[in-house]
């Protein structure tokens, strides 16, 4: 089991650079600037520190990815964000349903290239600084490494080589046979792994090293180091898998932080890591409003939670009950995830959400980018919308349930059923909705928490 000592981790400053996107996902609905900000408009990141780490939008003004690229109107950077989150849901489908492939059909571009928030942290002696995406529906950890072939070469990968705590995991290795896919190449003893994702497939040496993540370092910690991508493209970053699965970070860490971690994701609008990702017991909140996690065993890593109802304004949505069910054998019920981008309902449970909104509101209904209700009118009024779960009600302020164009007045509930065909049965309860909140993951307690907390910073 890895463990624990202390070291500094420098600073890494945030990318200037703005993806040019012509929608901004505003809550406050302000006026929005459509140029990237200068060097000097970058705030200072703020520091990590103990077991906390900043978080920061990887689609935000000075995204430390670096530039995205252009979309050609508001409409096509919503169908962008459809697209992504249509794939995401494949992805989860898969995990939740018995008997389905590891591997998502989606398109490995827009599953592995596209990450919601972002997390700083060092790997290696000396320590080399990468970025790590923050995924709570992955149990994975993989490392674009140096000498990859066909991994991007927007930032500087990884060196294994110039790590002097660098190991190859060796085949027969307890967490060799925990690897997806493991295999032993020819002529080597160290155990390798793959991943497929339809036309896309990454092949990984299995490997340890030491992973500082604010100034906690995890000795021995087990990743995959990525050595070949073909097909569409592998991921610019890293992976934080923050699943329940045996190679996850959280399983990994389960001495130091003891599967507790809890996260405040800040806005899009957001200037800098201004976000934070607490990991342990240490710093939690105290009194805090929780659910029970529900378990599937055929995919325990997803975070279930049983989801009763939702209501909008005064009114709860006339939902059939069979749409919020919680179903071990089909993959059913309601998963909270990170890497979703807006929340997606089954049929059922949107159009009944969906309704009630435009009946609330009662004005002419039109459509933007994959959003069907959406209105004109900028004095529109929307109702709270409220989750309702066991034990728990969320209630969402309009910056979380609304998204406005910075062009014109036009403004759309920000939640959209599963694509056709794509999810039949899960309700995805997405980073949007959960922005600006303490999201407490308790694994030892059996239980998720919310609670409001402003972190997004203009």
């Amino acid at each position: 089991m890895p463990s624990s000592s202390k070291m500094g981790v420098r600073m890494l400053c945030c990318s200037a650079a703005l993806p040019s996107v012509l929608l901004l996902l505003l809550a406050s609905g302000a006026a929005a600037s459509h140029s990237s900000p200068s060097p000097s408009s970058c705030p200072a990141t703020p520091p990590d520190a103990g077991g906390t780490l900043q978080v920061s939008h990887a689609f935000g003004p000075c995204s430390p990815l670096g530039p995205g690229a252009a979309s050609p109107s508001s409409t096509g950077f919503l169908a962008d964000q459809s697209a992504r989150d249509a794939s995401r849901l494949l992805y989860l489908d898969s995990l939740a349903v018995r008997g389905r492939a590891y591997a998502p059909i989606a398109s490995g571009r827009q599953l592995l290239q596209t990450p919601t928030y972002v997390v700083r942290a060092r790997l290696g002696t000396p320590p080399q600084p990468l970025l790590l995406a923050v995924d709570t529906s992955n149990d994975a950890a993989w490392i674009p490494c140096a000498g990859c072939s066909g991994c991007p070469t927007t930032s500087t990968p990884y060196n294994p080589a110039a790590s002097a705590s660098y190991r190859a995991v060796p085949c027969g290795s307890p967490m060799c046979t925990q690897a997806p896919n493991a295999a032993c190449p020819p002529n080597s003893k160290a155990c390798g792994f793959s991943l497929t994702y339809a036309d896309s497939s990454l092949v990984a040496a299995l490997s340890q090293d030491a992973l500082a993540v604010a100034t906690d370092v995890v000795k021995g910690y087990t990743f995959g180091c990525l050595q070949r991508a073909t097909g569409t493209a592998a991921p610019p970053q890293g992976l934080l898998g923050l699943g329940r699965g045996p190679l996850s970070f959280l399983s990994q860490t389960k001495d130091m932080y003891e599967a507790t971690f809890s996260y405040c994701l800040p806005s899009y609008k957001s200037m800098n890591f201004s976000g934070t990702l607490r990991l342990g017991r240490k710093g939690q909140p105290q009194r805090i409003k929780t659910t029970p996690l529900l378990a599937n065993p055929h995919r325990s890593s997803l975070y279930y939670v049983n989801m009763t109802g939702i209501r909008v304004g005064r009114k709860v949505a006339p939902i059939p009950a069979a749409a919020l069910a919680f179903d071990p054998a089909t993959g059913a019920g309601t998963v909270l995830d990170s890497g979703t981008m807006f929340t997606r309902l089954v049929a059922p449970t949107y159009v009944a959400v969906r309704d009630e909104v435009r009946r609330r509101v009662g004005a002419p209904v039109s459509s933007l980018g994959g959003f069907d209700t959406c209105f004109t009118d900028a004095g529109v009024k929307w109702p709270p919308v409220t989750l309702l779960f066991d034990g728990m009600q969320v209630t969402l302020p309009e910056e979380n349930v609304v998204i406005h164009s910075t062009y014109g007045s036009t403004s759309c509930l920000a939640m959209a059923a599963a694509p056709d065909g794509v999810n039949t049965v899960l309700n995805v309860i997405a980073s949007m909705q959960q922005q600006n909140h303490r999201v407490l993951f308790d694994v030892p307690n059996g239980r998720v928490g919310f609670a409001r907390e402003r972190c997004t910073a203009a």
